[in-house]
């Protein structure tokens, strides 16, 4: 008699939330996709629930409640399963925060090697580089930089290789005005005179714009009227500056690039076309 009592070690065990859910599904003879499909749970989550991993779900409201679902679906009571489900998660939770760290710091499988190093290290030079040329590009005041009107002239080079007044002055004043990038990453602004932006971006080398001509008005804000090379209806005309350098509000219509004297970056003031903003006072010594 005494032989045939079950010891401890021999009593089945309880089972836990996820074994009672599947053993319902199955005495229903439904699969898993079936109850995915009437829950709208994923079969993925479904799966985790039966294996009793609920530690593994997105969080402990997705476990209750997929639970709570699940157990209504195959008429079990809910209120026991989430009391299970609770319990268990309880016990997993409390078996991850007492589990020891497996890195080792003198694990090589683990320690990023040293071109992994060197490659982070210069993808962060090449970050900060980037953000220095924008920030330069954007956001440096005007006043720092030299006033266009007060800007010495050209080089004798510069000058030389000018087109002459007259031979600007030979094309036709509405001809299209084309702007072509000289250097790369050139940022422009195209606007007209009411303020409504026409084109914004940074140009590649090469890259070509060509200013509405129905645009009224039309305006240029840049930092590099330098990398900039212009023509109207095909003939090149001066560039807007020599050097880098913010102007704004420039008037770029074929007439008044046309009126702009090859010898310096901008025209006198008796000189400026009726559409050109008054420049600014030069800076006295």
């Amino acid at each position: 008699m005494t032989e045939d009592t079950p010891t401890q070690d021999q009593l089945p065990l309880p089972l836990g939330a996820g074994d009672l859910l599947r053993q319902a599904r199955t005495a229903q003879g439904l699969s898993l996709a079936q109850v995915a499909a009437e829950t709208r749970i994923p079969l993925r989550h479904l799966d985790m629930i039966e294996a009793g991993n609920f530690a593994a779900l997105p969080a402990r409201t997705y476990a209750v409640g997929f639970a709570r679902t699940y157990a209504k679906q195959v008429g079990l009571d809910p209120a026991a399963i989430v009391a299970k489900v609770r319990e268990e998660l309880s016990e997993q939770t409390a078996d991850m925060r007492v589990r020891p760290a497996t890195f080792e710091p003198g694990d090589p499988a683990r320690v990023p090697s040293s071109a992994l190093g060197w490659l982070s290290l210069a993808a962060i030079v090449l970050v900060l580089a980037g953000m220095f040329v924008a920030y330069r590009t954007y956001f440096i005041p005007a006043a720092e930089l030299p006033s266009l009107v007060a800007e010495s002239a050209p080089p004798p080079s510069a000058r030389a290789s000018a087109v002459p007044p007259g031979a600007a002055s030979a094309a036709a004043a509405s001809g299209p005005v084309v702007f072509t990038a000289l250097e790369p990453g050139v940022w422009v602004k195209f606007y007209d005179a009411a303020g409504n932006q026409l084109m914004q971006k940074q140009m590649a080398l090469g890259e070509r714009y060509t200013v509405p001509a129905d645009a009224e008005g039309p305006l240029l804000w840049t930092g590099r009227p330098d990398a900039l090379a212009i023509t109207v209806a095909g003939q090149a005309v001066p560039k807007l500056g020599e050097q880098e350098v913010i102007v704004r509000d420039v008037p770029v219509t074929a007439a008044a690039l046309l009126a702009r004297p090859a010898s310096a970056p901008t025209p006198a003031p008796s000189q400026a076309p009726a559409e050109a903003p008054a420049p600014r006072p030069s800076p006295t010594g």
